[in-house]
């Protein structure tokens, strides 16, 4: 029962016999199983009874299927179901649901044409972690660009001084103040990303097919102009695999290659190839296939290399944001307006 919360309205804590055991109310029941914060949990509660049980508050880690979510939705006479991790898809999509909430920019968790075949409206949340990738991305860019970790390591093992050398002669690096960094994708990741570096004195260009504020036409030619390249396209089938053996040549010796975004866009092994050879001088990375490398990896033992498991989204802010942008939506379908983040907006009237 840990994590759970029920919500009668704002403010108010029932127990899960005292919502059931309640006169019916006009206002729908919402099962929410993402992780909800923030404003956007009290707006919710004001429109919906809501009983929240995160998938992020049990350990260990809980994430149901269609039939398990299928017999909460029938246990609680839910028709409002909103999930962040949870597959919404069979059996779930067999009860009489009124609406369905991902919590994610992409809600790939949900069976979409399903529940487009049965009416459902799914909403999600697009740019709801932009600033927190972002932030993700100046922190890797500033770790391996100033060698961060194996500097940390030093002093942890008492080896500052190690081999008679100083540090000051080991982690001399290049300010990235005046460098110039490549862009590729500028959708609301890589629009935040921008503002940032531009901020810290960087020469931002970019590349993408899709938007009228991209500096270079060509991927080619926004790799051969960068110091660093830094991922932001998102996962489709054009842009999986889109930096390989060739695209990590293209670009200039000692250039740094950065991806928050998904693995799937880049060919690891052409990455630890080009590392290896020397030809890039590091890389920061916040996503693997299967969520982490496999046990001797190359990549692991390289110390030009910054690596963080997929923790970029991981901010209680982009609870904050997602959980606002799901209620104010379920507000609107629920009073008859439309939404503003539909992934199946044929569905509606």
């Amino acid at each position: 029962m840990s994590g759970r919360i029920l919500l009668g309205g704002v403010g108010a804590t029932l127990t899960p016999m005292s919502v059931r055991g309640d006169p019916p109310s006009h206002r729908p029941v919402a099962l929410v199983t993402a992780s909800f914060r923030g404003a956007g949990l009290e707006r919710l509660g004001e429109v919906c009874q809501v009983e929240l049980d995160s998938w992020l508050d049990h350990s260990p880690i809980r994430i149901w299927d269609g039939e398990k979510l299928a017999e909460r939705v029938d246990d609680l006479g839910a028709t409002v179901l909103v999930c962040e991790a949870d597959f919404v898809q069979g059996e779930v999509l067999d009860r009489p649901l009124r609406l369905i909430g991902s919590t994610r920019g992409d809600p790939s968790n949900v069976d979409v044409a399903t529940a487009t075949a049965r009416g459902i409206p799914v909403l999600h949340t697009p740019g709801r972690n932009a600033d927190a990738v972002a932030e993700m991305t100046v922190a890797l860019l500033l770790a391996v660009t100033r060698r961060v970790l194996p500097a940390d390591r030093d002093v942890r093992q008492l080896a500052v001084f190690r081999d008679g050398t100083l540090p000051y002669q080991r982690y001399r690096a290049w300010q990235i103040a005046g460098r110039t960094v490549g862009l590729i994708g500028l959708g609301a990741v890589g629009r935040a990303t921008r503002w940032r570096l531009t901020g810290l004195g960087m020469r931002v260009i970019s590349f993408d097919p899709y938007s009228a504020d991209a500096t270079h036409a060509t991927l080619e030619t926004l790799l051969a102009d960068a110091d660093v390249i830094s991922m932001h396209a998102a996962p489709t089938a054009e842009t999986m695999g889109m930096m390989g053996a060739e695209q990590f040549a293209a670009m200039r010796p000692g250039a740094v290659y950065l991806n928050a975004a998904r693995a799937g866009l880049h060919d690891t092994e052409a990455l630890a190839d080009a590392l290896l050879a020397g030809h890039l001088s590091g890389a920061g990375l916040d996503h693997f296939d299967g969520e982490q490398l496999p046990a001797g990896h190359r990549l692991l033992a390289m110390d030009q290399v910054v690596l963080t498991p997929h923790i970029g989204g991981a901010t209680y802010d982009t609870e904050v944001i997602h959980s606002q942008m799901i209620a104010d939506d379920v507000a609107r379908v629920l009073r008859g307006d439309r939404p503003l983040h539909c992934i199946n907006p044929e569905v509606l009237p």
